[in-house]
């Protein structure tokens, strides 16, 4: 969920339950006030029937109207309480159309009292009708509600549109560590911004970009120098081992010595090569793209594994079309020949390497283990099997080569087949 979305979710609904309890709040302290008005009222009325009283010393006329009503009758002497009651408001009129009087209820507001007149006692009903008064909380309810309704109209279009724009910064930076990439010189711009946290995430970007560009320099310079450092000795070894293989008899023993110590240069020397191809290919310092025929290049390659095939009885198919892309014919031949030779380097005597190329991608599948490989690891550097001769750097340059083709390359494992597939 996106954070603007949860921010406006979450203030919505605090306003609206707020304003829920606020509403109910106001709706009956309304009620109570207006209560309290009409009480004074009937208490007004009750004062007038005792200054009658008083000075008649009688009962005045029963009195009704459209929205009052008072009414008498003989109690016995203390046994009414005075007391204000919700009740019933009796509205009578005499319909024309009928000649008949037509009796309604609705809700009123009483005041019971009591008064001694002519030397005896009297119950007091004073009856108000409510109804206009409802109609007016009723009137203040809806309004009130259509005020919250456009306030939280408001609230959420001034969220939506204020935030978007604060946020706009973050959005901005987002969009640049999206494209940053550690091998270019192209620092990460600081959107403009007048807000402090986001100058101070500017400012954090900005250094940690730039330390871990300066470490990978570092390391990528070290590891290019290495290499390169390497190459002389390495050449010089494999010189006097060849010259000490073909001048002198050795044992069985110095022989295998030897040997040993022959093939251990011979992997350091494709290890040393390796990575001083993955620097290069890191680097796009590797240039001279041209118009190329993949089907062919595959057909070649085939033909130049044809004995190691042979060696381990594998069953090779291959079925495409000509495919052409615009790349650099060395790194095409590197890929191909480091996925060929994982097919081979990883399957079992009279395996299957089955080979496919349409004109949306290339599959290379072969037989092998009966397990899955961890393809999370599978690309990255020096993870090999601890039965493999190789370096552990095919795969990562397959990818690397991959990415600066801008192609996609996957794994899957399935029907005892482990498939790479590279999508155009």
């Amino acid at each position: 969920m996106k954070l603007l979305a949860r921010y406006n979710r979450v203030t919505l609904v605090t306003s609206v339950v707020m304003m829920l309890v606020t509403g109910i709040i106001y709706y009956y302290a309304i009620n109570l006030i207006l209560i309290d008005d009409i009480d004074k009222d009937l208490e007004v009325e009750e004062n007038e029937i005792f200054e009658y009283v008083a000075k008649n010393n009688q009962l005045p006329q029963v009195f009704e109207s459209n929205d009052q009503q008072i009414s008498f009758w003989a109690a016995a002497p203390g046994s009414v309480k005075r007391s204000y009651i919700d009740t019933v408001y009796k509205k009578s009129e005499v319909r024309r159309r009928h000649r008949r009087r037509h009796e309604e209820y609705e809700s009123g507001r009483a005041l019971i009292s009591s008064i001694s007149a002519g030397g005896k006692y009297y119950r007091i009903a004073i009856v108000k009708s409510t109804v206009e008064t409802e109609d007016l909380l009723k009137i203040i309810f809806g309004i009130t509600i259509g005020v919250i309704l456009l306030l939280l109209l408001a609230l959420f279009t001034a969220n939506r549109l204020l935030l978007n724009r604060l946020w706009q910064p973050f959005h901005n930076l987002l969009k640049e560590l999206r494209s940053f990439s550690i091998s270019d010189n192209k620092t990460i711009p600081q959107p403009d911004t007048n807000i402090d946290e986001f100058k101070e995430l500017n400012q954090a970007v900005a250094a940690m970009s730039s330390k871990v560009k300066k470490d990978y320099k570092e390391l990528k310079t070290f590891t290019e120098n290495a290499s390169h450092e390497l190459l002389t000795p390495i050449a010089v070894i494999n010189s006097k081992l060849d010259s000490l293989l073909q001048t002198e008899d050795f044992s069985q023993q110095q022989s295998k010595l030897l040997n040993d110590l022959y093939t251990s240069v011979s992997r350091l020397t494709r290890l040393n090569q390796s990575l001083l191809l993955l620097v290069k290919i890191e680097n796009r310092l590797v240039d001279g793209d041209e118009e190329i025929d993949l089907k062919p290049i595959i057909e070649e390659l085939l033909a130049q594994f044809e004995e190691i095939f042979n060696d381990k009885d594998l069953k090779v198919s291959f079925t495409g079309i000509d495919k052409k892309l615009k790349a650099n014919r060395y790194l095409v031949d590197v890929l191909l020949n480091n996925l060929l030779s994982n097919a081979i380097r990883h399957n079992i005597i009279g395996g299957q390497i089955v080979i496919g190329l349409t004109a949306e991608k290339l599959t290379i599948r072969n037989t092998g283990d009966d397990a899955p490989l961890q393809s999370d690891l599978l690309f990255k550097r020096f993870q090999k099997s601890s039965s493999s001769e190789g370096s552990g750097l095919g795969l990562t340059i397959a990818q690397q080569i991959c990415e600066n083709l801008g192609f996609s390359l996957n794994y899957r494992f399935s029907n005892g087949f482990h498939t790479f597939t590279m999508t155009f």
